[in-house]
């Protein structure tokens, strides 16, 4: 996966999807030509910094409630969060509360912003 969004949150993401290589795009191209070679040779590569913060990531927030923040972050309604994750409105509401209590925040935006600053999202 060649993503401009290498943070630990996207990388556990990517892994539980099964992606064999995962590489920023802010990487030299001649460092995306190795990590393409290595994973056209059968191996995996893992980016070695936010693999490691991955590790020690701290994130109290569940999957569902970061991509329920996700989905805020990008300014959706709670009706449109529900609409697009498939999930009650009920259920949009429950998890952006537990998401708030979690990071101490009074809004879903506040939280949303706070969970990105931490690079859970």
């Amino acid at each position: 996966m060649l993503t401009r969004h290498a943070r630990p949150g996207v990388l556990r993401k990517a892994l539980k999807l099964g992606v064999q290589g995962f590489v920023s795009k802010a990487a030299e191209p001649a460092h995306i030509t190795e990590v393409i070679a290595a994973l056209h040779a059968g191996r995996r590569w893992i980016d070695p910094e936010v693999s490691a913060l991955a590790v020690v990531d701290d994130c109290p927030l569940t999957d569902r409630e970061v991509d329920v923040l996700r989905v805020t972050a990008d300014g959706y309604s709670v009706a449109d969060i529900a609409a697009r994750l498939h999930l009650a409105e009920g259920t949009v509401r429950n998890y952006l509360s537990n998401a708030m209590r979690k990071t101490q925040t009074r809004t879903r935006h506040e939280a949303a912003r706070y969970a990105r600053e931490h690079d859970w999202l």
